[in-house]
């Protein structure tokens, strides 16, 4: 296997447009045959991708492989989990039934990334409440093509616009069942997990951009540096402290280095350029979600002293 710090520096920069979801999935999966670790797929498959848009999808998918590794290679998967409610474990009102050993979701999910792209889907229902009235929750897959499942496509958003999403329907949709809780061991840690590789992705299209632009090695450097500094965040512990502590600590250095950078951009190519002004807010997406996971994780550690000290 390559590896993945010596790829960014020597990999020739692929001209070729990429005009479409499947097209940049296409080149995902030719580099990803060279690398054994998702994350190192992720920053690979950002470095390939001609748009931060389309890194995104290099990292998304590859944090889905992360958190679920028999998932089909091939496939492109997406997480439904938002509903009108939100995402929190209590506004979850998708249901799923079981009936002479099939499980069925029933319900509306009113945002799910890929929208009508998306060929396997990540669905978090609900079973009901637990006796401490709780909602019990649980993550199932779903063929996105199968019966009971209508897809239908959102507007695009503002940012990454190449990025499809939409509101999916079920009504008695075959699902498989996962092991384990729906909110603690699938929708809770793949926040974070997701935060992981796109960040990788997104410093992997960075550098494709500065080789290609030609800015100076000093800025090649730092954001290998990045790189090196995502990967070795401890992915398998994603609800560790330490892992939310440090990924905060490697945000800061991606807003440091988005400063540095300001400057460069006039030298990038004018398309380029333009997209990256458009989808500079996708960095920020879940922003204040991660903040609040970061000031838990200092709060998880702090001894009696420094509460009493706040």
């Amino acid at each position: 296997m390559d590896s993945v710090l010596d790829y960014l520096l020597t990999e020739a920069v692929d001209p070729v447009p990429l005009d479409t979801v499947a097209e940049a999935w296409s080149r995902h999966r030719a580099v990803a045959q060279r690398f054994a670790e998702p994350v190192d797929v992720a920053i690979a498959g950002g470095f390939g991708a001609d748009r931060l848009g389309f890194a995104f999808l290099s990292g998304y998918q590859e944090a889905l492989r992360t958190l679920i590794a028999d998932l089909p290679a091939d496939e492109l998967v997406a997480v439904s989990a938002t509903e009108a409610g939100g995402a929190h474990p209590s506004a979850i009102r998708t249901t799923l039934i079981e009936t002479d050993g099939r499980w069925s979701v029933h319900g509306t999910k009113s945002f799910t990334t890929l929208g009508i792209m998306a060929q396997r889907l990540l669905v978090i229902a609900s079973s009901g409440e637990s006796p401490d009235g709780r909602n019990r929750l649980h993550a199932v897959l779903v063929d996105a093509g199968g019966p009971g499942v209508r897809v239908t496509n959102l507007p695009a958003i503002p940012f990454a616009p190449e990025i499809p999403h939409a509101t999916v329907t079920f009504t008695d949709a075959t699902a498989r069942m996962l092991p384990g809780d729906g909110y603690l061991d699938y929708l809770k840690p793949f926040r974070t997990i997701e935060d992981i590789h796109v960040l990788a992705a997104a410093l992997g299209w960075l550098i494709r951009v500065s080789r290609d632009s030609a800015w100076p090695r000093s800025v090649v450097q730092r954001l290998l540096a990045a790189v090196a500094t995502v990967r070795g965040l401890d992915i398998d512990r994603p609800s560790s402290p330490g892992v939310h502590i440090a990924l905060g600590g490697a945000f800061e250095l991606l807003d440091q280095l988005l400063v540095e950078l300001d400057p460069l951009w006039a030298g990038a190519d004018p398309v380029v350029k333009q997209r990256w002004e458009r989808d500079r807010p996708l960095l920020a997406t879940a922003g204040r979600v991660r903040a609040q996971r970061l000031t838990a994780a200092w709060r998880s550690l702090a001894t009696d002293s420094d509460a009493a000290a706040e």
